[in-house]
């Protein structure tokens, strides 16, 4: 069995801390035309993503 040393663990935790704050959650309000009611779209996307998704439709 082999050991890991502690700062090993400390240095890849910080590697990957940064990779959640980068997302975020966006809902948009898309409206149905047949029914004229509105329904919600919800999504976690990448920050850099955020324009591209409601400029869509």
């Amino acid at each position: 069995m082999a050991k890991v040393s502690k700062n090993a663990r400390v240095a890849q935790r910080a590697a990957n801390a940064g990779s959640g704050r980068d997302h975020v959650k966006v809902v948009k309000a898309v409206k149905n035309p047949e029914t004229g009611k509105y329904s919600y779209e919800n999504k976690i996307i990448h920050k850099d993503q955020v324009k591209a998704f409601f400029a869509k439709k």
